[in-house]
């Protein structure tokens, strides 16, 4: 369906936990944060029941994210349910790849479709400061386990630091010379924890990569489910894509929408706005009753976030427009609302 500036809404991020085995300084405190009680998230059946009733209203691409996904029990079950929805095109997930390993062969079985996997360096060290408690070698042979299977689509997501050192960033880079899989580099939003964090654009990544190995070529087409700008370099076998959500303000196309693990259909990542879909599940709501404030919900969607003032916006009345969300602004932990 369309939402009230005429953008097709057909992509919803659904976290299934606010849980995570990592404790990432742009994310999450390092001493962790008061987990919802399990009888309070969404269940299996409450979650399918949404992406199924969304499925009718156009949402045909399912990313599930927490958190960590993997570590609520039971996730390839969910892939499966999702995969059986009429409507839905693609379920994909978005992890640490800690548990990815232990789990790929059974989600891959249900249908999984593709699978980000966030690793910001390869430096075992400074992979430890980031996450605070995790080992780099269990990401990579969550990655290798990935890659094992040629049907799924493989991409590593890398959220870039000012404060580290550009060469990780080359070297993670170098990782699609020689593999069929994308790396991304995703620019840090103001979000909770991030706010204390300078990150890198994808122009400053780019201008790294290209004295490395040359100029890329630009890719055309659509890959994925967001707004990624994609290049390939010289020998490179995979492509290198960058998400600049603050330089380069892409709302204008946003196609997505968020349902939290508590069950609120969040409509923009910086605006606490929505709809609690849990409420009416549990409080014996139909179908129609559900799919009707979907719909109003999804169509009253935020013209634009309000994280950077002074980007570049061809259509500033969609940011004049959004202002009246301020008071709404999000105040949570990006593990807490599902990256």
């Amino acid at each position: 369906m369309k939402d009230q500036f005429g953008r097709e809404i057909n992509y919803m991020r659904v976290s299934v936990t606010d849980r995570c085995n990592l404790r990432c300084i742009y994310c999450m405190p390092e001493e962790g944060i008061p987990c919802v009680s399990h009888k309070d998230i969404l269940s299996y059946d409450e979650i399918a029941r949404i992406c199924r009733i969304g499925a009718q209203l156009g949402i045909s691409r399912i990313k599930l994210t927490g958190g960590e996904p993997l570590v609520r029990r039971g996730l390839p079950e969910l892939v499966g349910m999702l995969k059986k929805i009429s409507g839905v095109e693609q379920v994909t997930l978005t992890t640490n790849g800690i548990l990815l390993k232990e789990h790929i062969k059974e989600m891959v079985s249900n249908g999984l479709d593709a699978v980000n996997i966030s690793i910001d360096t390869l430096d075992p060290g400074q992979y430890r400061r980031i996450t605070r408690r995790g080992e780099l070698q269990e990401a990579l042979g969550g990655l290798d386990a990935a890659l094992a299977y040629p049907s799924l689509k493989v991409k590593v997501n890398c959220v870039p630091l000012k404060e580290m050192p550009r060469e990780i960033y080359v070297q993670l880079a170098a990782m699609a010379v020689d593999r069929e899989m994308d790396v991304r580099f995703i620019e840090m939003m103001p979000i909770g924890l991030g706010k204390n964090f300078s990150g890198m654009s994808g122009q400053e990544i780019y201008d790294e990569l290209r004295k490395k190995f040359g100029e890329a070529v630009p890719c055309t087409g659509r890959y994925g489910n967001g707004p990624a700008v994609y290049v390939r370099f010289p020998g490179f076998r995979g492509k290198i894509g960058f998400i600049d959500a603050v330089t380069h303000q892409f709302c204008s196309l946003c196609s997505r929408v968020r349902l939290t693990s508590e069950g609120r259909l969040k409509l923009c990542l910086q605006y606490d706005c929505g709809a609690d879909l849990k409420e009416l599940l549990r409080s014996g709501a139909d179908d129609e009753v559900i799919r009707q404030t979907m719909r109003k919900s999804i169509c009253e969607k935020p013209a634009c976030h309000q994280f950077s003032r002074n980007c570049a916006d061809p259509d500033r009345a969609l940011k004049d427009e959004s202002a009246k969300y301020e008071e709404k602004l999000e105040t949570r932990d990006m593990s807490q609302i599902g990256g």
